[in-house]
């Protein structure tokens, strides 16, 4: 092929999205789209054509790439432009941008101007009719005869004739310009330098409502819980709505060092350690605890889970007990210490005597990576899809970009959940090499201020390319000041945050709905009796119990797809800032379109006081005009409001923690505004 780079005369820069310079892939899930932009220009005055290139990437040692399917790419103004198209299935996919100066839509756009000017354009027809013919001569070449005929007739039509004005209307046609696009000269084009990726995932990496329960304490009369006992918990977390029940690890428990009750370091005969303590003379991470039950057990669990609805998702915690299989067989995975113990998990001044951590840096990595995928390997073969992965940030990051590629390789359909509460940027590398979703300091962010710039940072910059969060209001090792002080409206605060600010959210479970808020110490955000390191009896039947609540809420963000992605959240103003106000929209049927979706949400901060505002809505972002009245519904309490403009009135008490309104700013029919007569 002739080389023809030094005459492509298109720039183009400033393509978005891309993350690090195209190092990493964005995400994104099935059905979703990709919007692109990118400012793409040339010298002088010439018209350009842009296109949106996009493929599945190739298969590992596949010689053949798919081929590229292209969208037109539309002006924005500015030299810049924009396309989108959808990712039809999982895996990876790649997109970029190509331009080329387009003589013919050059030509076309001056032939209106100098008819406009009445100017002479019989020579500028002939100039049309050759670039006609010659798109004839490309159809021909691509052996599609019937449009390389049609385009030699316009040729002929517009190059001969009396009747100007006649072949001056017909090289205006659409239909020669849709010929001419689909045929046009592109032997000069720039492509951009980069083809980007794209990480599919299934639904459920961007939509879900996770249960985390410890199933040892899912038992009667202070018997150890098994796989069978759990088996009645499933049908509490499928009534309250939840998709994802997540289980601690489920391993064998070491003894050497076991902790005792409420991290003692000093354990009695009968306490049961820490489940993160993994590893014993029943064996390792592939293992299941002898007490919970056996191997097939743990299927007979993960099968009811699927008949109720529930995905199951095992914890992940590369850590070892000292009396875990892998010290005897393979020493050379841990680093010694001068005195030739080995070195156990510190990060001072706290010390976890009770495990062992890999040492990544020793000389034989590569067996050490393998063993870790296979554990892995081991539970998808055991029909678990997805992991949650304790203290990532502790291990190097290439060991996880190799990781979760290659089991994302053979098993697309994996989730991996980061627990990584650490420094933003350690957090959000995890994510670009792969996390599925992450963990984050949503519970820490109490005040309106500090949840409207963090979760604008979440959902309104860059970082919502790559950073999936799920939102934990609770975690075995995190229970905060706002819920050990705040009673139960925190709880129920927190809770309806959680749920309608993220599209995946979670609870640690029972001790969240049954508002368990007695900490360890003052100061501590750990939990006194903690199951981390004990077996709780819980009242499930407990009257005070938020399950109703959480059943509703779980119920309303099935039932609407707003709730379901994070990139449409919107924060509103409010001169109470005790009173937070945030919408989402659906991306199907549009903004302002009845077939869209629209949640408005306004929460009220403080689990002590009555709080009421003025909200002054931004009725661009939900779609209604100014001069319209719209209706709220109230879909926690099933009230309905007719409000019109941007400043309308709101008061909570502690007891109502929030409105979630549906907005409707059309009438479906003359019966949904029945109740205003």
């Amino acid at each position: 092929m002739k080389d023809e780079t030094g005459r492509a005369r298109v720039i183009i820069e400033g393509v978005e999205p891309e993350i690090d310079c195209g190092r990493f892939p964005i995400k994104r899930t099935v059905g979703e789209k990709v919007v692109v932009e990118a400012d793409v220009f040339t010298d002088g005055h010439d018209a350009i054509s842009c296109l949106l290139l996009h493929r599945p990437a190739p298969k590992a040692g596949s010689r053949a790439a798919a081929k590229w399917t292209e969208v037109p790419m539309e002006p924005l103004g500015n030299d810049r432009w924009r396309a989108e198209f959808t990712v039809p299935q999982m895996g990876r996919w790649l997109y970029t941008v190509s331009g080329w100066v387009d003589r013919f839509k050059t030509w076309r756009r001056d032939l209106r101007k100098r008819v406009d000017a009445e100017q002479d354009v019989s020579v500028d027809l002939l100039i049309g009719a050759e670039l006609i013919r010659q798109a004839a001569e490309r159809a021909r070449e691509a052996r599609k005869k019937s449009d390389a005929r049609v385009l030699e007739d316009l040729a002929a039509d517009v190059s001969e004739g009396e009747d100007l004005a006649g072949r001056t209307s017909l090289a205006m046609e659409d239909e020669l310009a849709e010929l001419m696009d689909r045929y046009a000269d592109r032997r000069q084009a720039a492509v951009y330098g980069k083809e980007l990726g794209i990480v599919v995932d299934r639904e459920r990496a961007r939509f879900s409502s996770w249960y985390e329960l410890f199933p040892r304490s899912t038992g009667r009369d202070g018997r150890h819980g098994t796989f069978r006992d759990a088996e009645r918990r499933l049908a509490y977390a499928a009534e309250m709505g939840f998709d994802v029940v997540y289980l601690p690890p489920i391993h064998p428990i070491g003894k050497t060092f076991r902790k005792g009750k409420n991290n003692n370091p000093q354990s009695e005969p009968d306490d049961l350690g820490s489940p993160w303590g993994i590893g014993g003379e029943e064996g390792g991470h592939k293992k299941i605890h002898p007490e919970l039950g056996t191997i097939e057990d743990f299927r007979r669990f993960v099968a009811r889970a699927g008949e109720l609805g529930i995905e199951i998702a095992l914890d992940v915690a590369f850590q070892v007990s000292p009396d875990h299989p892998y010290v005897r067989d393979h020493p050379e995975w841990f680093r010694k210490r001068p005195d030739g113990t080995i070195q156990y998990a510190e990060n001072p001044p706290k010390k976890y005597q009770d495990i062992y951590p890999f040492d990544f840096e020793t000389g034989d990595w590569r067996a050490l990576w393998q063993e870790l995928k296979s554990v892995f390997d081991h539970w998808i073969r055991e029909g678990i899809r997805i992991f949650r992965v304790d203290n990532p940030h502790t291990k190097p990051f290439p060991f996880w970009e190799w990781l979760i590629g290659e089991v994302k390789r053979e098993n697309p359909e994996v989730i991996f959940l980061s627990e990584a509460f650490t420094r933003p940027r350690i957090m959000y590398r995890l994510a670009k090499l792969g996390f599925t979703q992450s963990y984050n300091y949503f519970p820490w962010r109490n005040t309106r201020l500090e949840l409207m710039e963090y979760f604008t940072e979440l959902t309104q910059t860059p970082v919502r390319e790559f950073f999936r969060p799920n939102l934990w209001p609770n975690t075995p090792d995190i229970l905060t000041e706002r819920l050990q002080y705040g009673g139960r409206a925190a709880f129920a605060q927190r809770f309806l945050l959680a749920a309608t600010l993220g599209a995946s959210y979670g609870i640690y479970g029972p001790a969240f709905e049954l508002l368990e808020n007695r900490a360890k110490e003052r100061g501590s955000e750990e939990y006194l009796d903690s199951e981390k390191y004990q077996i709780r009896e819980w009242d499930l039947d407990d009257p005070n119990s938020l399950r109703e609540l959480i059943a509703l809420v779980n119920r309303i963000r099935r039932e609407n797809p707003a709730l379901q992605i994070d990139r449409t959240l919107r924060f509103h103003g409010s001169d109470n800032d005790q009173i937070l106000v945030y919408s989402k929209t659906s991306e199907d049927g549009g903004i302002g379109d009845i077939g869209g979706n629209v949640i408005l949400v306004v929460v009220n901060l403080d689990p002590f006081h009555t709080h009421a505002s003025w909200v002054d809505l931004d009725l661009q972002a939900i779609g209604v005009e100014p001069d319209q009245s719209f209706q709220v519904h109230d879909l926690l309490t099933g009230a309905r409001y007719l409000w019109q403009g941007t400043r309308n009135f709101v008061q909570l008490d502690p007891q109502q923690a929030a409105h979630v309104f549906r907005v409707r700013w059309r009438a479906r029919s003359e019966k949904d505004f029945d109740y205003f007569a």
